[in-house]
This record gives C-alpha cells, structure tokens and sequence, in this order.
C-alpha cells in the first residue's frame, strides 16, 4: 500500500482550502448520525457552523440524522445551526431500522454535496479539522476515492486518562481479524473510525449494514472495488469521546466479527446468532444475542467501478 497520509494541519488556511475546492467544483455536505448526544452534538455543530459556513462557506450542507433520541439533542443541534432529521422520517415507504449505519443510509435522500463526510456526534474536542482534513485528500488526489480518519484515542475511566489505551475492539479483534484475512489493509490505522469522506458517487454504490460494523463494512467493500491505494488517511491529533460499557463493545464486536468473516468467505455464526453467558440466580444464563441486523442496499447499481 502506498503511503497515503495526510495531516489535520496540511490543509493550511482556510482560503487555501476554498480554492481547492473551487478548482475540483466541489460541494460538501457533513452528516453527524446521533443517538443521545446532547452533551456533545452542540460543540460539534456550533464550530462547523461558525468556522466552515458563516466565516468561511467552506461546508455547504450540515445535517443531523437522529435515531429518536431521548435526550435533547435534536433541539440543541437545530439551535446550533444543524439541519435535523429524524431518520424514521426521511423515505419512510423504505421503513425504518435503528442503528447508526440506517442513519447514514438515509442520509442520502436528505443531503446533496459532491464530497460527504461522516463524523461521529460523540467527541468531546472537536475542531475544523475533523472536516477540513477529511476532505483534503479527495481535493488534493483524484484518485483518492475514501478518506479514514485516524488518531491517539485515550481511555479514561474514573476521571483517569489512560493515553493510547482507547479503541479497544479495534486493537484486540479487528486487527488480529484483518492480520489473518485482509493483510492488505493492516497498513489502516483506524479502520473502525467514525470519521471518513467520499465523494457521493462512491456512497451511493456501497451496501450499509444497519448497525455499527458499517465502518467496517465500507473498508472492506472500497477495498475490494477499488483497491486499497484509493483509501487515504488522514491524522485528526487526539479524539476524545464517551467510552462504551464493555456489554456495548462485546455486542458491537460480534457484529463486527460476522462482516469480517462474511466478507472473506468464511460465512461467519449460523443466522448472525451468538450466546452469551452470564451467571445469574447460580446458574449460567446462556442469552441469544443477534448483532448484525441486516443491510440496507446500494442507493444505485454499479454500472461502471471507474464512475463510482
């Protein structure tokens, strides 16, 4: 794999970066999928809106897709300038299905940049960059056709900041997983990374699996079609954000686990299904737990790979 990596900080000025992005005759939209983000969703909108659209029009569209939160996240992200959708809500003769992947699917009915970047609605220090380096490598490389973000991911637990011990799923299943079955794409620092940019005409022709092995899901299938000097990464610094309860994570991972496995041929559980234990009333409660939910289709059929 060739060296494809960028830095936050190579994006330089803004003026700079509205003049790449005038060159390629590019529109972009940013796509925050959230779920009780109320602590959070306002520091990320209210700089993106301030620093990329009303000082600079840098980002065109700026949306939030939403998974019925019972927070207040859909009112805080409207009064800090997001557009807010209610993901049931947008093409509902499509049905609805919760996860974080059906967010980012339906976005594509409600968005219409060029350049689309996800980001997640979870970090605690946001900054431009999130967005001005994700999109710097499609500006920058034609032949850039999917941008990963990646970072220092500290883990605190009780107050108490453990540098480079977050990412825990990442380092202890999904790097062994691709090690053994995609040796190719070992050189992706962060291949769970919420954060990453595509132009549209790649997003629409790429499945998404409903819940959180998307991320994985779009590494894999952009790998397979275009091969992996077409993933570019970009270094975001350091990303602070909520760690997950270690029941979120074993869940998340079998998720994960089954698309890896499905997608190197291997099949993975029978039905998508996994038991896990638990010891309860002294005996061993075997519980049936069911991760990958399903798909959601590409928007349109592949015709041509070198279009996409």
């Amino acid at each position: 794999m060739k060296r494809r990596l960028w830095d936050h900080g190579d994006a330089g000025s803004l003026e700079e970066m509205m003049r790449r992005k005038h060159q390629c005759n590019a529109s972009i939209s940013v796509v925050i999928p959230t779920l009780n983000e109320a602590a959070t969703i306002g520091g990320i909108v209210s700089c993106i809106r301030r620093e990329l659209m009303d000082e600079m029009p840098f980002v065109d569209e700026l949306l939030v897709i939403d998974s019925d939160s019972s927070d207040d996240t859909l009112a805080i992200a409207k009064a800090t300038g997001a557009t807010v959708y209610r993901a049931r809500e947008i093409a509902p003769e499509q049905g609805n299905h919760p996860g974080k992947g059906e967010n980012l699917w339906k976005s594509q009915f409600v968005s219409h940049g060029s350049l689309v970047v996800f980001l997640d609605g979870d970090v605690e220090n946001f900054h431009r960059g999130f967005v001005t380096g994700l999109c710097l490598p499609l500006l920058d490389d034609a032949n850039v056709r999917f941008v990963k973000a990646f970072y220092q991911r500290p883990l605190v637990r009780d107050g108490v900041v453990f540098r480079g011990e977050g990412g825990r799923v990442t380092e202890i299943l999904v790097k062994p997983l691709l090690s053994r079955y995609r040796p190719e794409l070992c050189s992706i620092l962060q291949p769970l990374s919420g954060e990453c940019a595509m132009p549209r005409a790649v997003m629409e022709q790429i499945i998404f699996p409903h819940g959180y092995e998307v991320e994985i899901s779009h590494l894999l299938q952009i790998a397979d079609c275009y091969g992996v000097d077409a993933i570019a990464q970009c270094d975001l610094g350091e990303r602070q954000h909520r760690n997950r309860s270690l029941g979120e994570l074993s869940e998340m991972a079998h998720g994960i686990f089954q698309t890896i496995l499905q997608h190197s041929g291997d099949g993975g559980f029978p039905d998508g299904v996994y038991f896990r234990a638990q010891a309860q009333n002294g005996a061993c409660d075997m519980k049936e737990m069911r991760p990958f939910t399903g798909t959601r289709p590409a928007r349109f059929l592949r015709s041509n790979d070198h279009e996409m």
